[in-house]
């Protein structure tokens, strides 16, 4: 019965504060149709990120697991004109879709997808020596959640705000003898995260069409 209210809920709300939109429902009728894994954030999910990114008056945004590029959208809307979002995808049928729907939005502007593995892709942007990012969402394979956090603190300043996705696991997180090595990735990382002097971060807990789960947050303070 939880999980049906939870569901109801989020439709609740993304009726309220969503509402219809195009490029959004599009670009999920076309992950669907492409076959793409059921693993974007929800709606009310996305319409967070939209706004802690905007409130934050962020103009570079990185983007760590691209997947159909829903979440990318919500980001992307949330930037200025003269704004930059650089999402990470290592897959390229994903990333050829997130374009196509990234281009149906709107946001083909503003938004660059780039393939291969995060981390070779998060080394070269290092390389580039360009600005650093003021916002970070990574939401990609949990085994390299750990070194995918070290790198985009090296591509952050004071202020940037780095959210991870699926650190709760159903509750699992608890758990420091599960089997799941996905369990164990995110124990790793959020031990990480709790270990780093150089970010003031809290784990949230959430509950939806996504089932239970939560958000990672951390502000880079030095």
């Amino acid at each position: 019965m939880r999980d049906t209210a939870w569901s109801a809920v989020d439709r609740y709300v993304e009726t309220l504060f969503v509402g219809d939109d195009p490029g959004l429902a599009a670009a999920t009728a076309s992950s669907d149709a492409e076959g793409l894994p059921a693993i974007a954030v929800s709606a009310a999910q996305g319409k967070l990120l939209h706004l802690m990114a905007r409130a934050m008056g962020a103009r570079r945004v990185l983007e760590i697991g691209t997947l159909g590029g829903y979440s990318t959208i919500w980001l992307a809307r949330a930037l200025p004109a003269d704004g930059t979002l650089i999402t990470l995808e290592l897959s390229e049928k994903h990333a050829a879709v997130a374009r196509a729907n990234l281009a149906r939005a709107g946001c083909g502007a503003v938004a660059e997808v780039r393939t291969g593995p995060a981390l070779e892709s998060l080394a070269r942007l290092a390389a580039e020596g360009g600005e650093p990012f003021d916002f970070v969402f990574i939401d990609a394979d949990k085994s390299g959640y750990t070194d995918y956090f070290r790198a985009a603190l090296g591509l952050s300043r004071p202020g940037t705000l780095i959210v991870a996705d699926n650190v709760v696991r159903n509750g699992a997180v608890t758990d420091e003898a599960s089997a799941d090595e996905n369990v164990q990735a995110v124990r790793r990382f959020n031990a990480a995260l709790a270990r780093e002097p150089r970010v003031s971060a809290t784990v949230l807990q959430t509950v939806g069409v996504k089932g239970y789960d939560g958000l990672a947050i951390a502000l880079v303070q030095s």
